[in-house]
């Protein structure tokens, strides 16, 4: 009697309240040559949700405006091997919309539409249906579990309910909005839809979002709807303004991007309006959006992929007009917002960054090439251990830019499969160039305090820079899910990001990153930095130290050695980041050039000093000319 008399109390003090939408979710075990069958009509009967083993079908009679029939291959999808495949779908009455998100791929059954008299709520769960091997695993209802057993369908019945009540329950405001002779507005029930009737003498009319009621000075949206459209729609003089406030159906669904919390679609009824002689200006009234956060402004294009969310800048212009306030001016008519770039951040001036790195990996390559025929030559003629150590840093260096020269390429022709590869040779070829620059800052410590003492074996050199950094990438493809195509936004064009083989932004390859290269880069640069001091504080009362091509050449050259010019990865931001990414690229990017251009000109030095021994190419032989008094005694 106390669970009935709880029940009743339960009941009692719900039913005053409508389900403002339903959010169905469930795991299909399924086959292989996977559909998805829809049949939607117009009405309040109910929906049926059913999966076999290759095809999952929602049956329902529920939408105000909404009619489809079509059988969808989910191929395209990313769903095509047998298995279990996690899906929910998403009712909102309201909007009239409905959306089935499978296994992350968002699928739009049913486009938002303008605020209805009458809404399809309340679906309340039917009969159990027979269980079976194939069909819907843990059906559940707004998270709360149905069965964890393996049903062929699941029914729900409808029920028809005010739009207004709804509205009202949603806390939904009615627009404030004046009449004129030009433009007559008529409210709609669920408050925060407006219909302007444009009259012959139409000259234009402006309308503002809900939000214009509340204690902000400033509307959320302001719509400047130009006298063109007049002219532009021939069936009907009514436009439809409905503003839409934190829905979540709109959003692309990547932790990428973001579209703002107010979208508005403006339309005219059984017409496409295109290119408008004059555009329709939408100003958006936001949150502050930080400047490394790029803004575009969007439309909502159902007709280019009818399936998906797909936000396009085609057919709008974007004017930023102050970290908060954003104006669009478009020349059709559907659904607008502004879509913000947040993770990763966006890279502005990309096109000539790629061009200048291109180039530079491109120099690099042949320098590198030249640098290595160099010291092989050089090493026949005196067998000096410095010299092995600079053969490793120059074959390392030619692979690493070479494969990033073409990672682009590979990306894009390759794909994800390609990439996966190209990605972790791409980081080994990194670590293992790091790794001979440390192997250089140890031998030039080495030679210039250990006196002494013969130096490491040349298989110990060759272990530490050519194997030990296969090592984490070895680890890292058996982790799985780090490297593939990774894509590099630009300030300038959201649509078309740079593709590459690289890491992913995923956390797990964000980990990896932060352990494998970052800290590999921290101990490298700090440690360049100490050994550049130690060696400036023995060289600079030589003699040879005060002639200034010497100095530059000695100071510079060992730089390049020590890779404290990667040491600029970590002064990129505030004002000046821009100015440090370019030199960065520069300098990195044409760094095999300039190590071929120090050793050339050492060697040049050399020989204009008739073979003194600070001109050498090599550290092994500055050794013996910086500590040429104490080897003397």
């Amino acid at each position: 009697m106390r669970v009935a008399f709880i029940l009743i109390i339960l009941l009692s003090t719900g039913s005053g309240e409508n389900d403002l939408d339903l959010n169905f979710c469930g795991i299909w075990r399924h086959g292989k040559d996977l559909n998805l069958a829809v049949n939607l009509s117009t009405g309040c009967e109910g929906i049926l949700i059913s999966a076999s083993e290759s095809s999952l079908s929602i049956d329902g009679t529920i939408t105000a405006k909404c009619r489809r029939s079509d059988v969808i291959p989910l191929k395209q999808f990313g769903l095509d091997s047998p298995g279990e495949s996690p899906f929910c779908l998403y009712w909102e009455p309201l909007l009239d919309q409905l959306k089935l998100q499978i296994k992350g791929k968002n699928i739009t059954l049913c486009w938002p539409a303008s605020l209805q008299k009458l809404c399809c709520t309340d679906l309340s769960h039917g009969a159990n249906k027979p269980e079976a091997l194939h069909g819907i695993k843990n059906g559940s209802v707004n998270n709360d579990t149905i069965t964890d057993k393996i049903r062929t369908a699941y029914e729900f019945k409808g029920g028809m309910t005010d739009c207004k009540k709804l509205c009202d329950q949603a806390n939904l405001r009615s627009t404030p909005v004046n009449k004129s002779q030009a433009a007559q507005v008529v409210e709609h029930p669920c408050a925060h839809s407006s219909e302007v009737e444009m009259k012959k003498d139409f000259r234009g009319y402006n309308l503002t979002s809900p939000a214009a009621q509340s204690v902000s000075a400033e509307p959320t949206i302001t719509v400047q709807i130009p006298s063109a459209l007049k002219q532009a729609a021939k069936k009907t003089n009514k436009v439809v303004c409905t503003f839409f406030k934190n829905n979540s159906l709109f959003q692309e669904g990547s932790r990428k991007t973001r579209i703002l919390d107010d979208v508005v679609g403006i339309t005219v009824e059984n017409e496409i309006i295109t290119n408008l002689s004059e555009p329709i200006r939408i100003g958006f009234h936001h949150d502050v959006i930080p400047r490394t956060h790029s803004r575009k402004c969007v439309s909502w294009d159902t007709r280019k992929d009818p399936l998906q969310v797909n936000w396009l800048v085609d057919g709008c212009e974007t004017r930023q007009q102050g970290a908060k306030h954003t104006e669009c001016l478009c020349n059709h008519l559907t659904f607008f917002s502004v879509l913000v770039q947040l993770e990763p951040r966006p890279v502005c001036h990309l096109l000539a960054l790629t061009i200048i790195t291109s180039l530079g990996c491109a120099v690099s390559v042949v320098s590198c090439i030249a640098l290595i025929i160099f010291l092989c030559k050089k090493s026949r003629r005196a067998k000096e251990q410095s010299t092995l150590s600079h053969l490793g840093l120059a074959v390392s260096l030619a692979f690493l830019y070479l494969i990033f020269f073409l990672t682009g390429i590979m990306a894009n022709v390759g794909g994800e499969s390609v990439c996966v590869w190209v990605g972790a040779t791409l980081h080994y070829t990194l670590l293992s160039s790091l790794a001979w620059m440390g192997i250089e800052v140890f031998h030039t410590f080495w030679l210039v305090h250990v006196v002494f003492r013969p130096s490491p074996k040349p298989y110990i050199r060759n272990l530490v820079g050519f194997v030990l950094p296969a090592v984490p990438v070895i680890i890292l493809m058996a982790v799985g899910d780090i490297y593939g195509v990774r894509e590099v936004w630009s300030c300038d064009d959201k649509a078309d990001p740079y593709q590459m083989c690289w890491m992913k932004d995923t956390p797990k390859a964000l980990l990896g990153h932060y352990f494998t290269n970052i800290t590999t880069l921290v101990i490298l640069v700090l440690l360049g930095f100490v050994m550049l001091f130690l060696v400036y504080r023995e060289i600079r009362t030589r003699d040879e130290w005060r002639q200034n091509r010497v100095a530059f050449l000695s100071i510079w050259g060992l730089s390049c050695l020590f890779g404290t010019t990667w040491g600029l990865t970590f002064l990129d931001f505030g004002p000046l980041s821009e100015f440090v990414l370019f030199l960065f690229c520069i300098l990195n990017s044409f760094q095999g050039f300039l190590l071929m251009l120090r050793f050339y000109m050492l060697d040049w030095v050399r020989k204009q000093a008739g073979g003194s021994a600070l001109g050498s190419s090599s550290t092994g032989s500055t050794r013996q000319h910086m500590l040429q008094a104490q080897e003397k005694s």
